[in-house]
């Protein structure tokens, strides 16, 4: 019987004991004890205790059949970050032991960190959790588990934090257990993120799905027993299962490949499972002498595995009815790590952590960290993790008949610093099926690339920096040029700044190294060379100091423009006062000290406009855009006139410049599923909070009433630049609100 202090744990317990492995519960109970007990008092915003979240993370952990450290960590994950009062690493180690320590700072988010932004921040955290998933893979199982608990309880939260969060799943989380082969994780990630990126278009597809089983409500159960009876008459030792393809499986391969729903062919599937790999290839040909299969439709991944070590027989066929359904068969262990990846070799084996077999599987992690520490920039981090994480395979074969799996759309540069470093720097071209091609060519599946190399060669060019498709060939061209060419990188990078910056060529040599060095100072270097050679090798981005360079430049340098009203607009008679005060919303106010500022609903002013502050009665001073209607309509009546006051923008410090105005626009689009994510998205990459959303759907066009967060006007408009470039986007307009 479970000592009643353990109740909340027993289901735990009992999953531990079924996993027929070894644990110290002794250990687990104490993580536990020990975990409620500085969790006390904090709640979650479902209203329950906090250490249910703990509770609930290490069930899933245990599910996984991860060791005894895991389980302890799970429960202690959140201790370090959220009490950090009562505890601290130095005392989990004396408690727990340095791999617990290990495991738990890990997955602990970066809070005291020297950034300028909360995006920063995030990479940060990311940074470090994979540097600590290279130490010990366990890390990323933990947070994994977590994000899973988080997504199924993430209803509770606002609407802007839940899309921040499901798209984080999307971008970080979901591609990771992808590629760690943990194939339950990564489907319930997907479909929780979903529903609130893209809520219409997954209730959509939700609908076609259950319409279209409904319809067809025996298909599957007829299959069973169909192939059941014929491996029946066979010596195989089987089983067999059927399955609906899931919402974001039919959503992503609607919205990837353009196909309408009744294209999905692979809609239903039966998996079948054996115990060697040639009743496989014996099962396989039983499919094919009962159902006519689909040309160009078989996929042998037992041959040759995915990246991620999945390995199974996929073949599509024609039911008797005319339906075409896919069937997948596997080994018995072949499943377990389809299912389980990675964390597969602690559920069913041994649980060694760092047998040589593992650490050749986990090699692509050490090779993400190597090419991932030289990003300077966080938004060019996050493309390059993205594009290493979570691909499709493109798998083509060397001149000896070596396996090279590269990301779709990989050039022959990509291949060649895959083959080795060495081979990329002397490449001077390359062959496609014994044909001379392009150094830019995209080879196809089972093409045969050859490398020419010469010792003569000068080295990779600039330009194959914006030819490569993978992170660890764009880190190799950048370290070579940082390490062989750093005096032309110098060159290279002052031209960069002078060509960007004009303003600057008026400048002494050493007024404009001093604004340089102190920006390089900002983001990590030591003087002006080290941003100039980051420029020059592609180690940095002149886009993202750009901002960086003008606020310095501007502090130092840069009188205030005195701006003119446009002649069309009225301005009214204000008498000059002899001091300013600042206001909250940074606004400068003329004349009224200690005053509350809030900006007007019916014109949503931005910095960079030019705006007019009214006294209100009661309510502080009301911001507009000096171009209001409202305002307009105001100068004409005397009782109003006398209510104006002068105001300007206060001018931001770098530290406090970010997204905190909002406004409103409407966007009109063509009805597509997908619309809604693809905006999400695109503002979520500049950036843009969501700070409300609605839509509205008109004949074949839908209409999205959003307000957002953005700077100030000039971002504003970059916004709009980039939410009308998306497909079948036919409008975007600024829109007013009530007065």
């Amino acid at each position: 019987m479970t000592d009643e202090k353990y109740l909340q744990i027993e289901p735990l317990l009992n999953t531990l004991k079924s996993n027929g492995r070894s644990y110290d519960f002794e250990k687990i109970k104490e993580a536990f004890v020990y975990a409620k007990e500085l969790h006390e008092g904090q709640m979650r915003l479902s209203g329950e205790p906090y250490i249910m979240h703990p509770i609930s993370v290490a069930e899933i952990v245990a599910s996984l059949g991860l060791d005894t450290d895991s389980v302890c960590a799970a429960f202690l994950h959140d201790t370090v970050e959220d009490c950090p009062d009562k505890t601290n690493l130095d005392e989990i180690t004396r408690i727990f032991g340095a791999d617990v320590a290990l495991l738990v700072d890990g997955v602990t988010k970066i809070k005291s960190i020297n950034v300028e932004d909360k995006e920063e921040a995030q990479i940060e955290s990311i940074r470090k959790m994979l540097l600590a998933m290279s130490k010990d893979i366990r890390v990323i199982f933990i947070k994994l588990c977590d994000r899973v608990h988080n997504m199924r309880t993430l209803y509770v939260k606002k609407d802007a934090k839940r899309r921040a969060t499901a798209l984080e799943t999307m971008h970080v989380y979901a591609p990771l257990a992808h590629r760690l082969g943990m194939q339950k994780i990564k489907q319930e990630l997907e479909t929780y993120a979903l529903q609130y990126l893209d809520p219409i278009g997954y209730n959509e597809i939700k609908a076609h799905i259950e319409e279209k089983y409904g319809r067809n409500v025996n298909f599957i159960e007829n299959l069973q027993t169909n192939v059941t009876d014929e491996l029946a008459k066979t010596s195989i030792n089987f089983t067999l299962s059927g399955r609906v393809k899931t919402v974001y499986s039919v959503y992503r391969k609607m919205y990837n490949q353009n196909k309408s729903f009744d294209e999905i062919y692979d809609f239903y599937a039966l998996r079948i499972i054996v115990d060697t790999e040639l009743e496989c290839y014996t099962v396989l040909g039983l499919i094919h002498e009962m159902y006519k299969s689909v040309p160009g439709r078989f996929k042998d991944y037992i041959s040759t595995p995915k990246p991620n070590m999945y390995q199974s027989l996929h073949t599509t066929v024609i039911g008797k009815d005319g339906i075409p359904f896919e069937v997948q068969i596997r080994t018995r262990e072949m499943h377990q790590i389809a299912e389980y990846g990675i964390a597969a070799h602690w559920k069913y084996k041994s649980g060694e952590k760092s047998t040589a077999d593992i650490d050749t599987k986990l090699d692509w992690i050490s090779k993400l960290i190597a090419t991932e520490e030289e990003a300077i920039d966080p938004e060019d981090f996050m493309h390059a993790f993205k594009i290493d994480i979570f691909h499709d395979e493109t798998f083509v074969f060397t001149p000896k008949g070596d396996v090279i799996a590269l990301p779709l759309g990989s050039t022959l540069i990509d291949f060649a610093y895959k083959i080795h470093t060495g081979v990329g720097n002397k490449m001077v071209g390359g062959k496609i099926n014994g044909r001379i091609a392009p150094i830019d060519s995209v080879p196809q599946n089972g093409n045969i690339v050859e490398i020419i190399t010469s010792n003569a060669s000068k080295g990779p060019s600039r330009d194959w920096l914006s030819i490569v498709k993978t992170g660890e060939a764009r880190n190799k061209i950048r370290q070579w040029f940082k390490k062989e060419k750093r005096a032309e990188n110098i060159v290279v990078g002052k031209s960069v700044i002078d060509k960007e910056f004009s303003y600057l060529r008026s400048l002494s040599e050493d007024d404009r190294t001093a604004i340089i060095s102190t920006v390089a100072k900002r983001i990590g270097m030591t003087d002006a060379d080290d941003l100039y050679n980051a420029l020059g090798y592609g180690g940095a981005s002149i886009s993202k100091i750009e901002k960086k360079i003008r606020d310095e430049y501007d502090k130092q340098y840069k009188e205030k423009d005195v701006k003119e009203a446009s002649p069309a607009v009225i301005e009214p008679t204000i008498a000059p006062t002899k001091k300013k005060y600042k206001s909250t919303g940074g606004v400068i106010i003329d004349g009224e000290e200690g005053c509350v500022v809030k900006f007007a609903k019916c014109c949503n002013p931005l910095p960079g406009e030019d705006i007019v502050g009214f006294i209100t009665k009661g309510y502080g001073i009301s911001i507009h855009k000096l171009d209001c209607p409202n305002v307009q309509a105001a100068f004409s009546n005397e009782e109003y006139v006398t209510r104006f006051v002068k105001a300007e923008w206060d001018t931001p410090s770098s530290s406090s410049y970010r997204a905190a105005y909002e406004t409103s626009l409407q966007i009109l689009v063509t009805n597509r599923i997908s619309m809604l994510a693809e905006i999400s998205g695109a503002l979520a990459d500049m950036k843009i909070d969501i700070v409300s959303l609605s839509t509205k759907n008109v004949e074949d066009t839908t209409l999205f009433n959003m307000t957002i967060a953005c700077r100030d006007v000039s971002h504003f408009n970059s916004i709009i630049s980039r939410l009308k470039s998306i497909k079948d986007v036919i409008r975007v307009t600024r829109t007013m609100g009530t007065r």
